[in-house]
Formats: structure tokens, sequence, C-alpha cells
């Protein structure tokens, strides 16, 4: 997959974002939804619509998933389940993009480890499951790199709007 990002579409995006957790960790939800929107914006040039899932939940649903889906012990920080793949989806058609699932405790975590807001680690996070729903991963070293180059520039692109 290229490490380019197209120019916005103008059609109709749609961000669903459901809150299942039941911690205690403040979940800016809809800043979230906008910061997926802009990046799908950017990605999906020239689609009609476009839907994506955003789930926040507790360590006990996403270590479930993580059991279940990936074989994973424990919980994690965030999943991405993709539904439609790139250039499988006929012109005019809706997209239904997957669901980015995310965790706000494990997050929560990893901020106190990396030094940063528990804001800034979700919208990483958020960022991270987007990108492995638009077909980029890092199973080796060069494409850990062109994904973390493109977290790097959707964060600050977009994170702060």
């Amino acid at each position: 997959m290229s490490d380019q990002i197209p120019q916005p579409p103008s059609g109709p995006l749609v961000t669903v974002v459901d809150d299942r957790s039941d911690c205690r960790i403040p979940v800016d939800s809809e800043r979230l939804s906008f910061l997926a929107t802009r990046i799908l914006a950017e990605a999906y040039t020239g689609m009609a619509w476009i839907e994506l899932a955003i789930h926040f939940v507790d360590p006990e649903a996403i270590a479930a998933l993580n059991r279940d889906h990936l074989g994973g012990d424990g919980p994690t920080d965030v999943l991405a389940f993709p539904v439609d793949l790139l250039g499988e989806v006929p012109d005019g058609s809706p997209v239904l993009l997957g669901d980015v699932v995310l965790c706000p405790a494990v997050a929560a975590g990893q901020a106190v480890d990396h030094s940063r807001e528990v804001d800034a680690e979700l919208s990483l996070l958020l960022v991270h499951g987007v990108l492995h729903l638009l077909g980029h991963d890092h199973a080796d070293p060069e494409e850990r790199v062109v994904m973390q180059r493109l977290e790097q520039e959707l964060l600050e692109r977009y994170a702060r709007l």
C-alpha cells in the first residue's frame, strides 16, 4: 500500500461511536469521531458513503475479543475488524469500513508509560486502528516505519483540531 494519502472527497462520511466501557477514564468521543472522519475524508477520495464504528470497551471485553479473534492473551489497547476492503466495493455503494475497538483503561496505563495524556494515547490508538482498516500493517520493519510515519503525520495534522 502506498504511504501517500489522497486529498479529501466531497461525499458524506459517517463515524459511529459506541461507548460501552465501564471504566472511569474520560473519553472525548466527539473529538475522536472528528479525527477519524478527517482521516477517512483523505483516504476515501470520491466515495459516496463511508461508515466506521468506534467502540470503547472495558479490559474484559477487549480481552475476550483478543482471545476469540486473534488468539491473544489478555486485554490489549486497540483492535481493528475490517468489513469492506479497498477496491472491493462497487462504485456508488456504501463502504462499511469496519470497527475499531479501543480500551480506555489499557490506553490510560500506556499513557503513563509513554509520558503522555490519555487523550493523546487514545488518538494514536484510533489512528493506528483506522490505518489497519485502510490496509496498513506493521508485520515487517519496513511496513512498521511507513505506518508509524503515517500515524505521526495524521496526528500532527488532525489531533488538535
